[in-house]
């Protein structure tokens, strides 16, 4: 199997694992292949996610689970281990699907949550 068929795979998995794991109040990252899998639990039950400040407490623990759950895995590419950590936040983002936590995407990647390009200047 190519690797880059195999990184494109990986983030269908970490993106799976992120959904399935939001809907019972906290957030996990998890990926897997044939021989390995990887999780990572975020709890937020403690959080209020009424406020950007606690939106933004959630995206740094949904962020720094994604991290980690991809570093698990070797990638052709640093644009491809990127690309793996932005599917899982914005997989997660979606599933929590609360406006305060999308405003905290949205501001980070100038994208909507469901991936609609809004604006990209640099």
């Amino acid at each position: 199997m190519s690797t880059s068929i195999a990184s494109t795979g990986l983030r269908g998995l970490i993106a799976a694992a992120i959904l399935g794991a939001l809907a019972s109040s906290f957030s996990a990252v998890s990926a897997a292949d044939p021989s390995s899998s990887v999780s990572v639990t975020v709890k937020f039950a403690d959080l209020k996610i009424l406020n950007p400040s606690s939106a933004l407490v959630l995206y740094e623990r949904i962020r720094a689970a994604a991290q980690g759950a991809c570093s698990y895995y070797w990638f052709k590419s640093d644009v491809d281990e990127a690309g793996c950590v932005h599917d899982a936040i914005a997989n997660a983002v979606a599933k929590v699907n609360r406006p305060e936590l999308s405003a905290v995407y949205n501001a980070k990647y100038k994208t909507l949550a469901s991936g609609t390009l809004v604006s990209q200047s640099r």
